[in-house]
């Protein structure tokens, strides 16, 4: 491996394709880039005329982007430890191989807690670096990246009695890594609600909610004080009909199983109608992976794409105005 600086991309598990066609490096092979497991690191050069490297590029199929990377001495355990230790305190290995010999080099470095995440409190905001052995003489080490958490992936402390699924998650996850959620009294829109794992989050939050779905939300969730039901279908909802660009809808939130492209063109009408200020959608795709129209997402000015760590073979895509 070359010397100098590296981005490094970690990729959601399970999704080394996906970010490999997403930084268009299928079937490349050269200096400029390495596949090392699930981690892609690609060669930071130098702009001249200006004597910087190229910062990294957005990935939403990256669960965690490694920013400035580079190879470390590591000749003995101990000297491992101490040059992780030399460049700042906090650390999380991704033993990619030689997972005995990382063990022991953690062991020597200052505790890391990775407490679950109680939701409603802010994402930490202490450096946490990455690194991971090359072989026995050398790691690749990060002192600062694109998460918080470790290898990107926040864990939280589950309310398994009151949410009617899991999906929940997805929408704690979204509010703690962009650091802003539906204040109370504000209105949201969730198209594609049942059985209502996104309602119920909204509407502890205070918030007041619009459910839409096909089927019916759980008896419990519809019986929110602040959510009125309605059956149908989220395409059906006319952006000009439900607000005006003068009293707009403050938030609109989909996870519905739908193609992405039709997603696209539904968040489009909202968009040009002008009768929204944030949005939250879940892109979930089929057998392959809509490469195209995940890239027009991510391509919306001001907009975020990205593979949460509750996320499956989808993306969420958030807007904030």
């Amino acid at each position: 491996m070359d010397s100098g600086t590296f981005t490094g991309y970690l990729a959601a598990p399970g999704f080394l394709p996906e970010l490999l066609a997403e930084l268009e490096l299928v079937g490349a092979s050269g200096p400029e880039h390495l596949v090392f497991g699930d981690l892609v690191f690609t060669m930071n050069r130098a702009k001249p005329a200006m004597n910087r490297a190229k910062p990294a590029m957005p990935a939403a199929w990256a669960q965690n982007t490694w920013l400035d990377a580079r190879l470390v001495p590591a000749p003995s355990i101990g000297q491992a430890a101490k040059a992780l230790r030399d460049i700042q305190r906090n650390w999380w290995p991704h033993p990619v191989r030689l997972a005995r010999r990382s063990a022991l080099i953690t062991d020597k470095l200052p505790k890391v807690s990775a407490r679950p995440q109680v939701f409603g409190e802010p994402a930490p905001t202490a450096p946490l670096g990455s690194w991971t052995l090359w072989d026995e003489g050398w790691l690749i080490a990060a002192s600062a990246c694109s998460s918080p958490f470790p290898d990107g992936q926040p864990q939280f402390v589950e309310d398994r009695e009151s949410a009617p699924s899991r999906a929940y998650l997805k929408l704690w996850e979204t509010f703690t890594l962009l650091g802003a959620a539906p204040r109370t009294g504000e209105l949201c829109l969730d198209l594609g609600s049942s059985p209502g794992g996104w309602t119920w989050v909204l509407a502890s939050l205070g918030a007041r909610v619009f459910s839409v779905d096909k089927a019916p939300l759980e008896a419990r969730i519809s019986a929110m004080k602040n959510v009125d039901h309605c059956l149908g279908s989220g395409f059906g909802l006319e952006p000009l009909v439900a607000a005006t660009p003068d009293n707009p809808v403050d938030w609109l939130f989909s996870d519905m199983a739908c193609y992405p492209e039709r997603l696209l063109g539904l968040i489009q009408r909202w968009l040009e109608a002008g009768t929204c200020r944030n949005f939250v959608c879940t892109l979930k795709f089929q057998a392959e992976t809509d490469h195209e129209t995940a890239r027009a997402f991510a391509a919306i000015p001001g907009s975020r794409l990205m593979h949460l760590a509750h996320n499956k073979h989808e993306l969420t895509w958030a807007l904030l105005r």
